[in-house]
């Protein structure tokens, strides 16, 4: 990889990592979609994206979590199922046209999460512990098989659901991003004890963008411009995917 193409791939992560911690997410999908479109390996797209997630959604968790939103109640039902079954997603490679598929479906969710304006905002009522713990777990192991963190779904049926307010569910999100993607990280490495050597240096872009992202994000920073902006980006690279 040239040092310009790589440079471009960084400073693409740095915007996707920034519009993203904004509205708390750590970018995963953001991120797949970016290397997909520049036509990486899904065998290097995959542990790339999860080291990025890591790194953005440990600066958001506690930005988050510094501003007043977390909820730890709310938070370890999601997290106690998931986190197992994303390092056994982590440990599984799909073949890469099945990778394809799936990855494509997530990042077409996730364009479509962006364009769908969020129910408005209610008295919360916290989920029972067994649909809690159920579709955290279900979730974990779509993040491990994909490269995300879990939080693009987690997010938006924490607020239809009206199981916390927009905040919180953000703050839950970037926690439960982080233990998912530092899960299906170690399954990866443990099943392909490999690692892609550009990823270190896509990893300072992100830190810098999800650092300022996550700020501006936890204050009260607008947000709906960019939801789709990053609809359009995530529609693009999902249909390539799916039909390339």
């Amino acid at each position: 990889m040239s040092t310009e193409h790589l440079l471009l791939i960084a400073l693409c992560v740095l915007v996707v990592a920034f519009l993203y911690s904004s509205v708390g997410h750590a970018g995963a999908s953001g991120y797949i979609a970016v290397m997909s479109l520049f036509g990486m390996l899904p065998a290097e797209i995959k542990p790339t994206a999860l080291v990025l997630n890591i790194l953005v959604a440990s600066l958001g968790a506690y930005q988050f979590w510094r501003a007043g939103h977390f909820s730890w109640r709310l938070f370890w039902p999601f997290a106690v199922l998931s986190i197992p079954l994303a390092f056994l997603g982590g440990r599984l490679n799909l073949p890469s046209d099945t990778f394809k598929m799936l990855v494509g479906m997530v990042l077409l969710f996730s364009a479509a999460r962006f364009f769908v304006r969020p129910p408005e905002e209610c008295e919360p009522k916290e989920p029972s512990r067994p649909v809690a713990v159920g579709a955290g777990g279900f979730l974990g192991l779509l993040s491990g098989l994909t490269g995300t963190g879990g939080g693009i779904f987690l997010t938006p049926l924490i607020l239809f659901m009206h199981w916390a307010r927009t905040k919180t569910a953000a703050a839950v999100s970037a926690l439960f991003i982080l233990v998912n993607s530092l899960a299906g990280l170690l399954g990866n490495l443990s099943a392909t004890k490999t690692f892609p050597a550009f990823a270190l240096h896509l990893a300072i872009a992100a830190v810098i963008g999800g650092g300022v992202g996550s700020y501006l994000g936890s204050r009260r920073f607008p947000v709906a411009t960019i939801k789709r902006l990053l609809a359009v980006v995530l529609t693009i690279a999902g249909l390539k995917l799916i039909f390339a």
